[in-house]
């Protein structure tokens, strides 16, 4: 899969999980819709510009909107899961959040 088409991704899936339709991003980062239509779809590759207005935007580092991580194997993502859990699991206050985080994500998929 291309860069365009990886980076695309994380950008339609950034801008859901924020909560902004297509349009209502695309005038957040003042390009058409259409633009961004293509940009998610891999299509057009941002400019240079744009990529600061999404990184602000979505409130995200370019490193985590080039990281790709959501493309490892099953396996290797639920031993990184039980790594982090390991780690907060010694803080109340972060368990509570992955709690909800994870009851989140769960009704959402039902």
């Amino acid at each position: 899969m291309s860069v365009k088409n990886l980076l695309g991704k994380k950008v339609k899936r950034l801008r859901k999980f924020r909560g902004y339709t297509q349009e209502k991003f695309a005038e957040m980062i003042d390009i058409t819709p259409r633009n961004l239509n293509r940009i998610e779809a891999g299509e057009n590759f941002v400019t240079s510009e744009t990529l600061d207005k999404i990184l602000k935007a979505l409130n995200v580092s370019a490193d985590i909107l080039f990281s790709f991580d959501h493309l490892k194997d099953e396996e290797e993502t639920l031993e990184e899961i039980q790594h982090f859990i390991t780690k907060i699991k010694r803080n109340p206050e972060q368990l509570q959040k992955a709690y909800r985080i994870l009851r989140i994500m769960a009704e959402d998929e039902f």
